[in-house]
């Protein structure tokens, strides 16, 4: 599904936030435990280190801290919010869901509370949700927030998944705007079940693909077909980029940013070569977050906007690319 938009209010990006563990890990620190090094890592993947919660740390406290933030930032309340939406893939449970116990944890009962399940392209998802909700002046401040414990779901002895993921949290509030102009200009959600099998999380035997090639033997922790997810990957980013400018008649030099899933730093860097973009342009931050699945949108908007580095008015382009198999964009006039 994609779409032009025709918002009937205008929509802003009111604040964002972070939320992290205090426990990094770095490449070597991996190596005393499993088969790598930092070489083989970094040559790959472009990831130096990784947040690993611990302590007590979960994806729901991060998710909460990285919330409150985004309202401080706002200038809001928590009981200014009409409805919160928190994409993961990996929930505290499965009822209730994580945005409930969320909504509550930072006090913003009664608002409204629902999990986005599209993995690494959940948040972009939550975007546009947010968005068009926002749009048809109903609501008026909804908080989308990507948080993932992707430590949970990994087999740390399995060295193809357990270098490449991290664990934290990112939160943006969208609100109402008298400025007609900003939002969000065209949107896009798109998935492909029938590539599940490149990367999924089995509970039992029945759950995994006939001809299988990447099960580890352990269950409830994510498999994934590597050179599968990578072609995947590197076609579908660069598509969906030009899919999202040509529906708005612009050209990749009318962006301030694309803020992408942080996949992969050779998947980025292709991407951004093949659309001419030039290197301020793609925001890249996987060598100290590695991927931390929908969190890595939302972390990386959030660092941006810290550090000034976009602005009002600015077109901005989000994509997300995950299991499912998912991808989604949003682009956005700031």
């Amino acid at each position: 599904m994609s779409t032009r938009s025709t918002a009937l209010t205008g929509i802003r990006i009111a604040g964002t936030g972070l939320g992290l563990p205090d426990n990094v890990v770095t490449n070597d620190e991996l190596a005393k435990t499993v088969d790598t090094s930092d070489e083989w890592i970094s040559q790959r993947t472009g990831i130096r280190q990784r947040y690993v919660a611990n302590n007590g740390t979960t994806m729901r406290s991060m998710a909460a801290m990285a919330t409150k933030k985004a309202l401080e930032q706002a200038g809001l309340r928590p009981s200014d919010l009409d409805m919160l939406l928190c994409a993961t893939m990996t929930p505290e449970m499965c009822c209730p869901c994580t945005a409930a116990q969320i909504v509550a944890d930072i006090g913003a009962v009664p608002a409204g509370a629902s999990d986005i399940s599209a993995a690494c392209s959940g948040f972009v998802y939550g975007l546009n949700m947010a968005s068009s909700l926002v749009a048809t002046g109903h609501y008026r401040h909804i908080a989308v927030v990507g948080a993932e414990q992707m430590s949970r779901i990994l087999d740390w002895k399995d060295r193809r998944t357990c270098v490449l993921f991290g664990d934290g949290a990112g939160a943006a509030i969208v609100s109402a705007s008298d400025n007609e102009a900003q939002g969000c200009l065209y949107q896009s959600m798109s998935s492909d079940g029938t590539g599940g099998r490149s990367l999924y999380c089995p509970r039992d035997e029945s759950q995994i693909p006939t001809d299988d090639e990447v099960f580890s033997g352990t269950f409830n922790t994510l498999q994934m077909n590597g050179r599968e997810v990578y072609k995947f990957a590197v076609s579908t980013l660069q598509r969906t980029i030009e899919k999202s400018l040509d529906a708005c008649d612009l050209k990749a030099s009318d962006l301030a940013m694309v803020v992408a899933h942080q996949s992969n730093q050779r998947i980025l860097e292709s991407a951004r070569e093949r659309l001419g973009l030039s290197q301020d342009k793609l925001y890249i931050n996987i060598d100290r977050f590695a991927n931390t699945s929908a969190a890595s949108v939302p972390i990386c908007l959030h660092e941006l906007l810290d550090a000034g580095r976009l602005k009002e008015g600015d077109l901005v382009l989000f994509v997300g690319l995950g299991g499912g198999l998912t991808w989604a964009s949003s682009l956005w006039k700031l």
